[in-house]
């Protein structure tokens, strides 16, 4: 089974119990975490001002769902669990990121893999390194 890692977070509402209920969702679709990393508190980064911060984190997973399956699942998550695109880095309910997929790289209009802009982000490459420390060895 692929393994891939994905990001979280959550700034709206009771944070931590979003995040539980979207790896609760993960499980249900087919995605079984092997890892997670402890959760960061961290400010957020663009977006609107006055927003509250966000408890962020990385999980290792692994699923059969090919890549674009799995952004579908991720999508239909964020959804279900009340996420709505207003603008960009606006408050949400829960993100959900793919940042890498087994080996494999793609770099198409709906997805880019590995995620493009998560080594500019510490709330992503802290967690990620605190449960795959070798991942760029």
């Amino acid at each position: 089974m692929p393994t891939v890692f994905i990001a979280f977070g959550s700034n709206l509402g009771d944070r931590q119990k979003n995040i539980d209920n979207a790896l609760k969702l993960l499980t249900r679709e087919g995605v079984f975490v092997l890892k997670r990393s402890s959760i960061m508190e961290t400010d957020p980064v663009g977006g609107p001002s006055g927003q509250g911060k966000f408890f962020n984190g990385v999980i290792k997973v692994e699923t059969d769902l090919s890549p674009h399956e799995l952004l579908q699942t991720l999508l239909s998550i964020e959804k279900q669990l009340g996420r709505v695109r207003s603008v960009r880095n606006a408050p949400r309910i829960i993100d959900l990121d793919i940042l890498f997929y087994d080996d494999i790289i793609l770099d198409e209009p709906d997805l880019i893999i590995p995620h493009p802009r998560m080594k500019e982000r510490d709330f992503v490459m802290k967690p990620l390194l605190e449960i795959e420390p070798d991942i760029f060895k």
